[in-house]
């Protein structure tokens, strides 16, 4: 059934129907981009057009900024904030934090629908495709290169890839900075490797070698453990260079003969017991790494995200961990044009019909992305990255990156990410791509646990239907 509303009649009934309601607008299927007003509180301009006083230094303004940070990360945003005050004492922040990433997209797409959005918020890219349903998301253009913008050296200091993910979105417009990010490396029991006289893997032929190899050493194990199965489809179809979504008209494009066959070629893979993934082996991978898992199976090595390297430190005992830990990039289908995950939030401005606010909510997220102090005290807390890069010139955290180790393995994993900055890769963002994801990831589990004859068939099938799952949940 297709569910699209055409018109923005449409929309506005749907918006008045929530706001009669006092519940939770689901905009998910809403399929129009309206860049009118709502409830006033929006103006329908895509770039800011500074007044010609400027920004008003003198007025007292109040910006509101969503997230999903922990009592630690908001100690260091208060301090953050208190810095930013001292540059503009007249704008007082005031900030929520929503739990989780879904969190904070869940309460802003129910404000949206009564006009009552914050001034800024932690997003992903496909958060702000939902919001962008109803034009919501203010474009950061004028305000880069305007009077209040980057100079040419803040620009520059920008992880290229993190910086143009705010651009993901189809028009070549601009509707995020970057704030940390994640990626997904590869985790060995070094001991274990060093022992057996195993080389690392570069490349997936590689990984099926060791793996098999390992195998033979301790026939009870499963050597490989991929914590997203998403993450893993994702990639792969980077790596191969084949399609996965797009923005425009046609968006779920991963049905093709190469997806099907990696796909095919990972199955068999989980059916010699090669590999397992989060959801089929009944969690994260990375209890299979520790040896904490009640199953009793081991894994050497696992692909998860570096945001996560503490859960793949192992215990101690005796004040002596049970292995040492070795972190990489993961296997590659060609070395020379490696392609790897960029995830993590990025910050995003709401329109607004007071440009003062607007003004004031760039200058907060600008100083965000740029302050090196702010920068450096998140990733050291969190393990995310940070995304600038003259932040490894301070000292503090030019020391933080040389601890790297077993006992540091948060450290170790941030300093494996700065290190491959170059082959980042972030996906098309639109209004669907977060159902994508989605189904992609049900799909590795679904085609991995196949039985039967004719694979080739039900693999095409399941492929087929996860596509028409799209379009069906993206009401296309």
């Amino acid at each position: 059934m297709k569910r699209i509303i055409s018109s923005v009649i449409a929309l506005v009934i749907v918006l008045t129907f929530c706001v009669s309601a006092m519940a939770s607008c689901n905009l998910d299927n809403v399929n129009i981009n309206v860049n009118g007003n709502i409830n006033g509180n929006v103006n329908g301009n895509d770039d800011v057009v500074i007044p010609e006083e400027g920004f008003d230094t003198t007025k007292p303004v109040t910006i509101t900024f969503y997230h999903q940070m922990g009592a630690a990360l908001q100690e260091i945003l208060n301090s953050a904030i208190a810095d930013f005050n001292e540059l503009y004492p007249n704008i007082t922040v005031e900030h929520s934090s929503y739990g989780d990433y879904n969190g904070v997209r869940d309460q802003i797409k129910t404000e949206i629908s009564v006009g009552n959005q914050p001034n800024l918020a932690y997003c992903y890219p496909d958060h702000i495709a939902l919001y962008n349903i109803a034009g919501a998301v203010q474009t950061l253009d004028s305000l880069i290169d305007g009077e209040y913008g980057f100079t040419a050296e803040q620009k520059a200091d920008f992880v290229p890839a993190y910086y143009n993910e705010g651009k993901a979105f189809g028009d070549g417009k601009m509707y995020s900075l970057p704030i940390s990010k994640s990626t997904d490396v590869l985790y060995y029991n070094q001991t274990f490797f060093e022992a057996n006289g195993l080389t690392v893997p570069t490349t997936w032929d590689e990984m099926e070698a060791v793996c098999r190899k390992i195998k033979e050493i301790d026939p009870t194990c499963i050597p490989l453990g991929y914590d997203s199965e998403a993450n893993w489809f994702i990639t792969m179809c980077e790596q191969y260079g084949s399609d996965y979504t797009a923005t425009g008209d046609d968006n779920f494009l991963f049905d093709n003969e190469t997806n099907r066959n990696f796909v095919k070629k990972f199955r068999t893979w989980y059916q010699e017991k090669l590999v397992t993934t989060e959801e089929l082996s009944g969690g994260y991978t990375s209890a299979l790494f520790t040896g904490e898992s009640d199953s009793g199976t081991r894994c050497y090595m696992c692909i998860g995200s570096t945001g996560g390297a503490t859960y793949q430190q192992p215990n101690q005992t005796n004040g002596e961990y049970e292995f040492e830990v070795g972190i990489t990039s993961i296997p590659q289908v060609d070395p020379a044009n490696p392609k790897v995950i960029s995830q993590g939030p990025s910050i995003c401005i709401f329109k607004n019909a007071d440009t003062q606010e607007v003004i004031a909510s760039w200058l907060f997220a600008k100083f965000l992305t740029t302050d090196v102090n702010f920068q450096a005290s998140v990733s050291m807390n969190n393990g995310y990255a940070p995304v600038i890069q003259s932040v490894k010139n301070n000292q503090v955290y030019a020391d933080f990156l040389a601890s790297a180790s077993t006992a540091n393995i948060q450290a170790y994993a941030v300093k494996v990410a700065l290190d491959q900055a170059d082959a980042y890769y972030v996906s098309p963002a639109f209004n669907g791509s977060s159902v994508a994801r989605d189904q992609v990831g049900l799909l590795i589990q679904k085609c991995f646990a196949l039985e039967g004859d004719n694979v080739d068939a039900a693999i095409a099938k399941a492929f087929q239907d996860a596509v028409a799952e799209c379009k069906y949940q993206s009401g296309q």
